[in-house]
């Protein structure tokens, strides 16, 4: 069987990251704009790397929790394919070897010039740190305007999906919430959240499981194992 497993912020958020934004739109106080646009990072781009130099910090402190782990064991018995929008390495950390990150990966940076620069870096980004090439270095993450580089190819993977789970995700952060309906008609799917935004006739074959992410992806697992 083939599952697409589509994660968000409240996957994580159990392992003590902090979901970006709040209720009125900040991320740690500040108006996204600032910190997750390329015209931000020209104006200020002190400020937004020392916002992802903070996130980089906070994620080296925390660990997968259950929901990361269980998804992990789907692989013993299935073809597994993790896109989350998150930043973080927590699937990978937890287990899963087949992960498409859809907004960046925290862990990496790359030019700002030659955007195929990319490499791995736990450490923080500092104003005047180059690429080989001499053009300032900055997060791996994509800021809003920005192209999403692995859209085509999430599309490319679910649409061939026996199965979704949906863990964490409010789906309504574009064009990632499109992506559940590129899964065929006849995929079975399931919804994991304490405050699901869905009901059970929006979709053909939905299941929802109103609880926190642990709980609810272990009952979503014991069922497809």
């Amino acid at each position: 069987m083939k599952i697409i497993v589509l994660t968000g912020a409240g996957i994580s958020a159990e392992s003590g990251l902090k979901t970006f934004r709040d209720a009125n739109g900040l991320w740690e106080g500040h108006d996204v704009m600032e910190v997750a646009s390329p015209e931000g990072f020209v104006r200020n781009p002190q400020l937004v790397l020392d916002f992802y130099n903070q996130r980089r910090k906070q994620l080296l402190e925390v660990t997968p929790n259950e929901a990361h782990k269980q998804i992990a064991l789907l692989e013993t018995k299935h073809e597994v394919s993790v896109i989350t929008q998150n930043v973080d390495d927590l699937h990978e950390r937890g287990g899963s070897t087949n992960v498409i990150h859809l907004h960046g990966e925290l862990l990496k940076i790359r030019s700002t010039k030659y955007e195929n620069d990319i490499r791995y870096c736990d450490q923080d980004i500092n104003l005047g740190d180059l690429c080989e090439r001499g053009a300032q270095l900055r997060p791996h993450i994509v800021w809003f305007g920005e192209a999403v580089p692995m859209f085509e190819k999430a599309i490319t993977e679910i649409s061939n999906a026996d199965a979704v789970i949906i863990v964490g995700t409010s789906m309504q952060v574009y064009p990632a919430a499109s992506l559940v309906h590129y899964a065929p008609t006849n995929a079975t799917i399931y919804f994991v959240d304490p405050h699901p935004n869905i009901n059970e006739s929006e979709l053909p074959n939905l299941t929802i499981f109103a609880e926190k992410a642990s709980s609810g992806v272990k009952k979503v697992v014991d069922s497809l194992l």
